[in-house]
């Protein structure tokens, strides 16, 4: 079962805006090191958007390469149409990754028995375990509990990365879905108590910068240790809320970057790096939670 801290990994860019190979190989040495349970490859952090199909299955192929076993590494592999993302599901399949993760479709805003009919597509021509993903203040979409519940009866779709920041939804979901589907958080700041409340873990960008801190807060929130637990996710609370005063990961780009883990904070157009003012506040946040800059 997927658990724990899983970072959602970037995608390290030299200043042309080509993928930084090197440094991601350092990338997943240092998350091996840190006792990251997964790593997620090409999510919304990975900059899955501005890359061409080529570099998203090229990325995975590599970070796959890269893990060589030691750790789980789940490919994105969301699209708003389901042929593309199928096409990027085969491909991860192919390179060896544990599982898929894959967005709800973004923009074409489907009803709910379109993404039901998406993700049960995905699921009927492939092997490989998919993961859930709904974030619906990036692709204008709620898949709703209900419709979750649905979906995990099919074969083959295993959990969701539920980053809509409501842990009311965690209790609806263990029941519908079972003690098997895996529930993941993908907001940080409400991350904690979405395993408290009975989910899996955390699908995380903070753990970009703070691997071993947030894989030691998800061990102690899964032994039951709640305060010590608590304290390092109020510690953690500086990152979890500033990595996002700008679009992700244009702050967690320039935090890798200060940290010395990448060569460029740079990413792709239409993304810039991090302004000037946020720069003192991303600097300021990185100390506070006690990161040595």
């Amino acid at each position: 079962m997927l658990s724990g801290s899983i970072v959602a990994l970037i995608t390290p860019m030299d200043d042309q805006g080509n993928v930084d190979y090197d440094a991601l190989a350092q990338l997943v040495e240092w998350h091996i090191e840190s006792g990251t349970s997964g790593i997620v490859a090409v999510g919304t952090t990975g900059e899955s958007a501005t890359l061409s199909v080529e570099e998203h299955q090229q990325v995975i192929r590599k970070t796959v390469e890269f893990a060589a076993g030691r750790i789980d590494v789940i490919a994105g592999t969301g699209a708003n149409c389901t042929r593309e993302a199928l096409e990027l599901t085969h491909g991860a399949e192919k390179a060896g990754a544990k599982a898929c993760l894959s967005v709800t479709p973004y923009y074409n805003k489907p009803t709910q028995q379109g993404l039901y009919l998406h993700y049960k597509t995905i699921a009927e021509n492939s092997s490989l375990p998919q993961v859930l993903y709904n974030v619906p203040g990036r692709t204008a979409v709620d898949l709703l509990p209900e419709t979750v519940i649905e979906l995990a009866k099919v074969d083959g779709i295993i959990g969701i990365k539920e980053a809509t920041g409501d842990v009311s939804r965690v209790a609806t979901l263990r029941h519908g879905c079972g003690d098997d589907f895996v529930l993941l958080s993908g907001d940080d700041a409400t991350g904690l108590q979405f395993m408290l409340d009975g989910g899996d873990g955390v699908i995380s960008v903070t753990n970009n910068l703070a691997p071993a801190e947030m894989a030691e807060m998800c061990r102690l929130a899964k032994a039951g240790d709640i305060a010590q637990a608590q304290a390092i996710n109020q510690q953690l609370m500086p990152l979890h809320e500033n990595l996002f005063v700008e679009a992700n990961p244009i702050p967690v780009k320039w935090g890798i970057w200060r940290l010395g883990c990448a060569a460029s904070p740079a990413l792709r157009l239409p993304l810039t790096t991090l302004s000037e003012s946020n720069q003192a506040v991303m600097e300021k946040a990185m100390i506070d939670a006690g990161l040595t800059l």
